[in-house]
């Protein structure tokens, strides 16, 4: 008899949890919001990539360290009509504001990677909202546009700081693709990561100021472009509601 109503309890608690679950996916999808199921709790994700059955991808590039490459990326991006989204820490659009002028002017999207580069994760509510805002304003104060989207320093995150920039009403935003370009590979390595892992609704992760990212930045545009893919500002990407990101940080258009 003990045995008997210890499974009955085992299975109530079972189909509870099951139903419970079902109603945060339905809530969750109709409010386009960013957390997924791992492991039974509840994780905050940013978006990595994009669920599309079109071929769109982005480009995109953190600029916290110098400009001694970036005239040439902003060339090689003007002549293959192409626009990227950067991410710009404050203190960088402080000290650049003639380039974080001329990227506006360009068309390309732009995007806030904090106030300091700090990492997220072992800051506060507080700390973290003062990051997104300061940073935000000194990127308008020369463009005269809000910033919609942000991503993490170090890629590092944790559930309190996607919430945080979600409640301030920006994206968080990772990449499923990695050029490396920070380790200063050869120009052909990099493009080679980056066309290999390529997929429908990619993000791709460069820098700025990488040595030898300029140089591949013509490899990597014309082969995925001859591969029928259309390069778009992450902004244009990625779905604004009615969404649900999945364990691998997969953005979906919900059902």
């Amino acid at each position: 008899m003990k045995v008997l109503i210890l499974k009955k309890k085992a299975a109530a608690f079972f189909f509870a949890a099951a139903a419970l679950a079902v109603v945060l996916c339905v809530l969750l999808a109709s409010t386009g919001a960013y957390a997924v199921f791992t492991g039974g709790t509840v994780r905050k994700l940013p978006i990595y990539s994009v669920e599309t059955e079109e071929k769109k991808i982005s480009i995109s590039f953190d600029c916290a360290w110098g400009t001694d490459y970036t005239d040439a990326l902003l060339e090689v991006l003007e002549r293959e009509n192409v626009r990227a989204t950067f991410f710009m820490v404050e203190f960088w659009a402080e000290k650049y504001p003639e380039y974080v002028k001329k990227i506006d002017e360009k068309g390309h999207e732009i995007g806030t990677h904090s106030a300091t580069h700090s990492y997220m994760s072992k800051l506060g509510e507080e700390r973290i909202r003062e990051e997104i805002a300061s940073s935000s304003q000194a990127i308008e104060a020369v463009t005269g546009k809000k910033t919609e989207l942000f991503r993490p320093p170090y890629g590092d995150y944790d559930d309190l700081l996607i919430q945080t920039v979600g409640d301030m009403g920006l994206y968080s935003i990772q990449w499923d693709v990695d050029s490396l370009d920070w380790k200063n590979l050869s120009a052909n390595d990099i493009a080679m990561r980056v066309i290999n892992r390529v997929r429908n609704g990619s993000i791709i992760l460069c820098h700025n100021n990488g040595m030898h990212t300029a140089e591949a930045l013509p490899i990597i545009l014309d082969t995925l472009k001859n591969k029928g893919y259309e390069f778009v500002p992450i902004g244009e990407l990625i779905y604004r509601e009615n969404y649900t990101i999945d364990a691998n940080g997969r953005q979906h258009a919900a059902a």
